[in-house]
């Protein structure tokens, strides 16, 4: 990089200037960015629920109707370190941006002084002085420019990574909770049962005292007695411990959070339906993941002109005046101008490796998004495939669970008439047990997998919705230094 440098009054002053003039409109260089049409098919291959007509997702966790879930989510959101965290990298690269733009502008500094000594002639006076630098490089070749734009579209990609952390956010709290009501359930059908397995056993070693039955079957009865109780103990636990992960999603202690939980129903909540997008591009637009990609494809875009820049001169101009005085002698005025052409001659690759980096940066970036495309078809057709296996299949768990319900029925009245085995009984109630099980495990599958879906539509978010900052994220404002 060689550099000359001109002052006030010189000819080659006066060549510069107009050389800077010449080149203000020139544009910048590096690639003007388009965005890319994903690659998608023309229709969802997965079977549509409710004919795949059009609607809007927002409010839709008010569809389910549930008070309770509708607080959980408020909670969560307000609370949350990891939409704190994306509204703190939103905030960054704001100021990144604000940064990038203050680049093209000019810049001053100003100086005062003043000190007190003594003279050659042995008198003490005081020297003031009073300065001011003032710079400007001009943008010729849009290395600014590029680097604003680079800047910009990052700010637009941490703004889709907050809508995207909230949309999980959101899912993973219904999900929970869902699993969390679900738990209820199973815990209930294992707790009715070893009600009448302990009526069962109490019988059983009755007629085993009698002699009226060998003691093998009280041994059975007690078996399935020790069994059964295991496994309600381990669905309780598992219902703890969604308590402490829905403790954990919304902050709110566990006590307060237990007795929101009391005030919910006792079965799954149930959406009142989602419509589904016929067309895949349309879904694709609505997903902020998939959104803050294109943004930082964008970026990378923007990159490369601001590394091919460098492969350019670059003029600046810049300017100095002085005043000082000692004593109580006249002030003194001195002053500089004149431009600074810096032309790149040589060093040793270093500049083009950065253009070639950048353009592999933005490669990457490319690859990146188009691999997000293609997970979010998959993601939407196998959402598609699982919430429509899962509704057929729940119309015929529901028939399995009443049948085998009323064949446990029968053989009850069939063992205590003597008609049939302790064992026959033992089986027909494991049968009943499972089918309920079975039900309710399809049941919350089926609204898990609703979320799901919601999740891989992009949940409410729409494209240039603004992110707002979560309540701790403004209290911890409050609180910085």
């Amino acid at each position: 990089m060689q550099t000359y440098r001109a002052t006030g009054g010189q000819p080659f002053s006066i060549l510069a200037i107009g050389l800077a003039i010449a080149l203000g409109g020139c544009a910048a260089v590096g690639p003007d960015y388009t965005e890319p049409a994903p690659a998608a098919a023309a229709l969802w291959q997965g079977p549509l629920p409710h004919g795949g007509s059009v609607t809007a997702l927002g409010d839709w966790w008010r569809q389910f109707n549930d008070p309770v879930l509708t607080r959980l989510q408020r909670s969560a959101e307000s609370g949350s370190p990891t939409l704190a965290k994306a509204w703190a990298n939103i905030e960054k690269a704001r100021a990144t941006l604000s940064s990038a733009g203050a680049a093209g502008l000019p810049s001053a500094n100003g100086q005062a002084s003043v000190t007190r000594g003594t003279q050659q002639t042995g008198e003490v006076a005081s020297a003031r002085s009073v300065g001011l630098d003032a710079s400007w490089e001009l943008d010729l070749f849009g290395k600014v420019q590029r680097s604003t734009e680079s800047a910009r579209a990052r700010v637009q990609a941490r703004e889709n990574d907050w809508h995207d952390a909230r949309v999980s956010l959101a899912a993973e709290v219904a999900d929970t909770y869902v699993q969390y009501r679900a738990c209820g359930l199973l815990a209930n059908a294992y707790a009715q049962e070893l009600t009448s397995m302990n009526e069962t056993a109490k019988a059983t070693a009755s007629l085993v005292r009698a002699g009226l039955t060998a003691s093998t079957e009280g041994s059975l009865a007690r078996a399935s007695l020790a069994s059964t109780t295991s496994a309600g103990l381990a669905q309780r636990a598992q219902c703890e411990l969604l308590v402490k992960s829905l403790v954990n999603l919304t902050g709110i202690d566990e006590p307060e959070l237990r007795q929101q939980l009391a005030q919910g129903g006792i079965g799954v909540p149930q959406p009142a339906g989602l419509d589904v997008q016929s067309v895949p591009a349309q879904a694709l637009r609505q997903r902020p993941d998939l959104a803050s990609r294109e943004r930082e494809l964008a970026a990378a875009s923007a990159d490369i002109g601001v590394a091919q820049a460098d492969l350019y001169p670059s003029l600046s101009l810049s300017g100095s005046i002085k005043v000082s005085a000692i004593g109580l002698a006249s002030a003194l005025t001195s002053w500089s101008f004149g431009p600074t052409l810096s032309i790149p001659l040589f060093d040793g690759g270093r500049t083009r490796a950065a253009v070639d980096s950048a353009r592999a940066g933005y490669e990457a970036a490319y690859a990146d998004w188009r691999q997000s495309v293609r997970t979010v078809v998959k993601e939407v057709e196998q959402s598609l495939v699982r919430l429509d296996s899962a509704a057929k299949r729940t119309q015929q768990s529901e028939r399995a669970a009443q049948e085998y319900r009323r064949y446990l029925v029968g053989a009850e009245a069939q063992w205590r008439a003597g008609s049939t085995s302790l064992l026959t009984l033992e089986e027909s109630r494991r049968q009943a047990l499972s089918a309920q099980i079975e039900l309710i495990g399809l049941q919350r599958d089926r609204v898990a997998y609703w979320i799901a879906l919601y999740k891989a539509l992009g949940g409410d978010w729409q494209p240039a919705t603004p992110a707002s900052p979560p309540a701790s994220a403004i209290d911890e404002e409050k609180t910085k230094p």
